[in-house]
């Protein structure tokens, strides 16, 4: 009987163990010097402020060139500062460094008294103040709008809704269809009684969303991740980034019930706004009645916004200014990887430049 059918190297097994032990060790030392870790890192100044939310406008180290600022519409399912996690991660920083002049919505912790906010009340409400303070304070009758994600979709509906604010429109990672195969969150949300969650649950607490979304790839986010993580823990730089993004994955906001009843009952189960009938209060929303010019950026590997779901959009709109452009990489890579610094601000800047 062979004694070894693995073909098992015991030196080989022996090294490998000392290395694991050895990066456990240094790991604890690695973990007791790494100071706080802070997001949203762009000098900024709070210029409005409503109930949780605050409007943010960014500082670079020179005078902006853009003569017309960008809004950034972020989601409301995680803090904004994917967009800013870092001095040499931060999409934000390399917009300033375009010469863009760059505003950010802060939705804020809903917590109880929001448990009523409809999507109504951020959009044509919150949403449409932001943009009036930006508006004002630059005086100018439009302004450009950057929307990303569900803030992507938010600002598809707004721009249908108040066109006339809106100069240029820029959505990322941004779905219309809902119902594209390959889109598992979609599917998953299908068969869900979202009213009786809300009903039971009232706010949505981010601990279920941060689940669903951990669980579409569990092995790679739930395993992989923190095995490898042994690798890193005798590199701090490379520790502090792995931290970095855990405290944003998992510090996200609770969701304000009954917007969240809507979006998840029109958008993801009843697809309305690649149909044509969703409704923002009382008013039908035609994504035909968008004829602003429109950048749209789409990741390839995206699993939480699947490119099937992003491409439509050109066909939907009304305006005959469309881009498309293909990112390589996912959902958050577009905004943190190398290749996202070097390629996405200069290609929104330049196209904006453009108009």
């Amino acid at each position: 009987m062979n004694p070894n059918p693995f073909n098992i190297d015991p030196q080989r097994a022996r090294d490998e163990v000392e290395t694991f032990r050895r990066k456990l060790e240094s790991g604890m030392q690695t973990l007791r010097e790494v100071g706080p870790i802070e997001l949203g890192v762009t000098p900024r100044e709070a210029v409005y402020r409503e109930d949780k939310l605050t409007l943010w406008h960014f500082l670079g180290e020179k005078k902006p060139t853009a003569k017309v600022p960008i809004l950034i519409c972020y989601a409301l399912v995680n803090t904004p500062w994917m967009i800013d996690l870092q001095a040499d991660r931060s999409m934000v920083r390399n917009l300033l460094e375009q010469g863009e002049d760059v505003y950010l919505i802060d939705w804020g912790y809903p917590d109880g008294a929001d448990r009523w906010l409809t999507l109504e009340d951020y959009i044509d409400g919150y949403l449409d103040r932001c943009v009036d303070v930006v508006r004002t304070r630059h005086d100018l009758e439009a302004i450009n709008l950057l929307g990303i994600c569900q803030g992507g979709v938010f600002s598809l509906c707004y721009t249908a809704l108040h066109g006339h604010k809106v100069r240029n429109l820029i959505t990322m990672v941004t779905p219309v269809d809902f119902h594209t195969p390959d889109n598992m969150l979609s599917h998953w949300t299908r068969g869900v009684d979202i009213d009786l969650f809300v009903d039971t649950v009232g706010n949505v607490p981010a601990d279920i969303m941060n689940w669903a979304y951990l669980t579409l790839k569990p092995v790679r986010l739930n395993q992989q991740k923190y095995v490898g993580l042994v690798d890193i823990l005798d590199n701090p730089k490379e520790v502090e980034n792995f931290l970095r993004m855990e405290k944003w994955i998992f510090d996200s906001p609770d969701q304000a019930g009954e917007a969240f009843r809507q979006f998840a009952k029109d958008f993801f189960q009843q697809n309305r706004l690649m149909k044509g009938t969703a409704t923002i209060g009382q008013r039908t929303i035609d994504l035909g009645d968008i004829h602003q010019p429109v950048l749209n950026i789409f990741a390839e590997q995206d699993h939480l916004v699947p490119p099937a779901a992003s491409r439509p959009m050109g066909e939907l709109i009304g305006s005959d200014d469309y881009t498309a452009i293909a990112f390589k990489g996912g959902h958050i890579g577009i905004y943190v990887s190398g290749r996202a610094q070097r390629e996405v601000p200069p290609a929104i800047h330049e196209w904006l430049a453009e108009r």
